[in-house]
């Protein structure tokens, strides 16, 4: 199961600011406060927002891609498998 398909199902197509704010290990008000600040963090989230009335959610295939979820690097380092 690929990390996309895990969001996805428990998730759903839209993942509310709590939810986003969970997976990033920090406070529903803690993220607002960066979503809406100037950091790589809010500019890399902000294209994946969708406003429904006056609730935002962020589309949750976009927000994988955009935190890098499913990327084989880890804190700036690439991981390579070894190949036997």
């Amino acid at each position: 199961m690929t990390t996309e398909e895990f969001l996805l199902d428990r998730f759903g197509p839209l993942m509310s600011i709590a939810d986003v704010a969970g997976i990033l290990g920090r406070s529903a008000d803690g993220f607002r406060v960066a979503l809406y600040s100037d950091g790589d963090v809010s500019r890399r989230l902000r294209p994946t927002m969708v406003r429904i009335g006056r609730r935002v959610y962020f589309r949750t295939l976009q927000l994988a891609d955009a935190l890098g979820l499913d990327s084989p690097e880890v804190n700036g380092i690439l991981l390579h498998a070894s190949q036997s």
